[in-house]
């Protein structure tokens, strides 16, 4: 392992009925701006009573509704000007890790003079961020409890993935119940997304982590036996329950802690995808990691061949490393698709019309890939082998 500090600020309410500590964590008299996406919390109830807890302490609301599945800059900007025009003393991201995303990026541009997309490119640092909490409803991203945010410039079709001590959330209320109304297709891409969270952080070169490879085994397996339950009966709470406590797990830090932090090539490349086509971010990952599973073995088979063994139920009796870390790929992808998630990016109407400007989008930073470094010519042969 190497040297580390592990902090994490976010005060984590999580199971049923935790809405109700909405008072105590926001504060009586607060102007409040209520970030939030489609619809979908009026439809199931929850706009209700959350606002029923805010009309409780007298807070003042204002409201900021349609934030995208891939949250685009002009929404920030719009919620930035909302923040300062009603002066603002506390944002509320009322949805899933898209609203909360938007909702980092409008904190951390409230008192920032400048650009925000100067802040997200990581073209100049914040001092200072607005506070914000969250109540999630889509178990994915674990926006809910890290510092982690990704937003998409339309018009330039760059999607970037930026991050700031300064925007932790103050507060995550988790309640399974909030999840129950997620349609399979999202439901399907959050697991997907979650595990992906884990896997990039599992492909790491960091010598004696193995407490750390078990936390994130004991992540996988677990989300592994729930999925397929929970895709059986959406309504069943008992899956959604473990399914969502894993997804914030996989992303608040705790399994990176002593590690150089994993791979994340897979995630740099889906986000030149979605940035171009707008595709779901679990879907394109979905695709996306066992090609890259399959490419990097070539590389060096060693974690994908100890993931296919412990997780993924490869038997490695009469097999080399490479055939072992090759047949975890295809068992990888095997799972995912008897969720029912795609397989090849034709599912999104997606060829290889546009494959040179994918291969660049993908390159947003000076380089991409901890556990295989990639270049433009690698890149390209795992947008091949998705197509």
């Amino acid at each position: 392992m190497i040297p580390f500090l592990q902090h994490n600020p976010t005060k984590l309410w999580f199971g049923a009925g935790q809405i109700d500590k909405l008072q105590l964590e926001i504060g009586k008299g607060a102007r409040v701006l209520l970030v939030y996406g489609g619809g979908s919390i009026k439809r199931s109830g929850l706009y209700g009573q959350v606002m029923d807890q805010l009309s409780q302490i007298g807070a003042e609301v204002v409201e900021l509704a349609g934030v995208e599945p891939n949250p685009r800059l002009s929404t920030v900007q719009r919620g930035i000007e909302l923040c300062r025009e009603r002066e603002v003393t506390m944002i509320l991201a009322v949805g899933g890790g898209s609203v909360i995303d938007c909702a980092k990026a409008i904190s951390i541009g409230v008192p920032y003079e400048g650009d925000v997309w100067d802040i997200i490119t990581r073209k100049a640092t914040a001092s200072s961020a607005l506070p914000y909490g969250t109540v999630l409803t889509l178990a994915a991203t674990g926006s809910e409890m890290n510092n982690i945010s990704v937003i998409t410039h339309w018009e330039k079709n760059e999607k970037r993935g930026w991050g700031s001590p300064l925007v932790y959330p103050a507060f995550s209320i988790l309640d399974p119940a909030y999840t129950v109304t997620v349609p399979l297709d999202q439901t399907i891409y959050g697991i997907v997304d979650m595990m992906s969270h884990v896997l990039e952080q599992y492909f790491h070169r960091t010598a004696n982590a193995p407490m750390l490879d078990r936390f994130m085994e004991s992540v996988l397996l677990t989300v592994m036996e729930a999925a397929p339950k929970l895709v059986k009966d959406l309504s069943n709470i008992e899956p959604r329950e473990t399914v969502m406590y894993a997804g914030t797990t996989a992303f608040n830090g705790l399994l990176s802690s002593g590690t150089d932090g994993g791979d994340w090539a897979s995630h740099q490349i889906e986000h030149g995808l979605s940035a171009v086509y707008d595709i779901p971010h679990g879907g394109g990952l979905a695709v996306l990691f066992p090609n890259w599973m399959a490419h990097s073995a070539e590389y060096d088979p060693s974690r994908m061949a100890l993931l296919a063994v412990r997780v993924l139920g490869v038997d490695p009796a009469g097999k080399s490393e490479l055939e072992v870390a090759m047949d975890g790929a295809e068992a990888l992808r095997s799972f995912w698709n008897s969720l029912g998630a795609p397989s090849r990016l034709a599912d999104f109407d997606i060829d290889s019309s546009r494959l040179d400007e994918l291969v660049e989008k993908s390159f947003m930073k000076d380089s991409i890939g901890g556990y295989k470094p990639m270049t433009r010519d690698t890149v390209r042969d795992i947008l091949i082998r998705s197509m």
